[in-house]
């Protein structure tokens, strides 16, 4: 799985958050992947069963365990013009209950944030298997854990992820399970 350059739209901006990604899948499961980020050189690497790395560097997840201290990452799909109140239906029950909420841009980037303990928590919807195979493995890898917003395994073809610390997944799946309840 290889994207070679994920946040096109903030590189064609000039702005300072995109990467590149690859992974490599044996059996339907990411075994190791690489994001690198060139602006800051940073080389975010993992090997299933052997750890997540930043420059060398072991990484490992935050230890945040309520909301209300955690910040989150989101993005939204190239089609968010569409149905632009459901898409932000979300957005807005996040911003009740978390410390806050940044929309970078860069999936693979963002899930290696996670990686790193630089956030708590990610969501995102209608994403391909190329943006998020390195990052999942490198959260894994990292103490985290990574499913669909119904709380079911993720797998290497889903198109939504919900990914977090460990500590605040089952809250995060609350909004989940509450937002679907009001639809």
């Amino acid at each position: 799985y290889v994207d070679p350059l994920d946040g096109t739209v903030n590189f064609a901006h000039g702005y300072p958050f995109f990467s590149a990604s690859v992974a490599v899948a044996v059996d339907g499961q990411a075994v190791a992947g690489a994001v690198y980020d060139p602006l800051k050189d940073e080389l975010f690497t993992a090997e299933r069963g052997q750890g997540a790395f930043l420059n060398g560097r072991r990484l490992r997840v935050s230890g945040a365990r309520e909301l209300v201290e955690s910040l989150l990452v989101t993005g939204f799909p190239y089609d968010v013009h569409d149905d632009v109140e459901a898409k932000l239906r979300l957005f807005r029950a996040f911003m009740g209950v978390a410390q806050a909420i940044r929309r970078d841009g860069s999936a693979a980037l963002d899930l290696c944030y996670l990686a790193a303990g630089r956030i708590d928590g990610f969501w995102e919807e209608r994403l391909q298997p190329w943006d998020m195979a390195a990052g999942v493995l490198l959260v894994e890898e990292a103490g985290g854990i990574a499913t669909r917003f119904d709380g079911s395994t993720l797998g290497l073809l889903a198109d939504e992820i919900l990914a977090t610390n460990g500590g605040i997944h089952e809250p995060m799946l609350a909004v989940f399970r509450e937002d679907a309840s009001v639809q």
